[in-house]
């Protein structure tokens, strides 16, 4: 198997990663993904698609992450995940998608708009 690359994005957070077969080591920025993501529940997030399919020592993950924050580096990186098993085999894209990690999360920060103090809040208003 040759190096597969995909992407995955959530906010401003992109996660570009290239999988090749190995002993599921997972790098991010060149750092160790323990190192990378310290919380449990980020590195259990980024396991997720891996560990439905009982894949998780059979890749190694080499991640470039970029922008977000930490939850939403770790949701995007995800997606990708998920995107680049379903490019190993298809078969597994029904099953990826039932536990809802191949959908983006369109979700992101609403733009500030002129006149107003945020992007739907409107300056206190007195009738007096």
């Amino acid at each position: 198997m040759e190096t597969i690359n995909a992407l995955g994005r959530r906010k401003s957070a992109v996660a570009r990663i290239y999988m090749t077969e190995g002993t599921g080591k997972i790098t991010i920025n060149k750092r160790d993904l323990t190192d990378y993501f310290p919380s449990p529940i980020l590195q259990y997030v980024v396991k997720q698609p891996l560990a439905l399919l009982d894949v998780a020592e059979k890749y190694d993950i080499k991640v470039n992450l970029c922008g977000g924050g930490f939850t939403g580096q770790s949701q995007a990186l995800r997606l990708a995940i998920a995107r680049a098993l379903v490019k190993v085999n298809a078969e597994d894209k029904k099953a990826l998608r039932a536990e809802g990690f191949m959908t983006r999360d369109p979700r992101a920060v609403e733009r500030k708009k002129p006149g107003r103090p945020k992007a739907r809040r409107r300056f206190q208003f007195s009738k007096r």
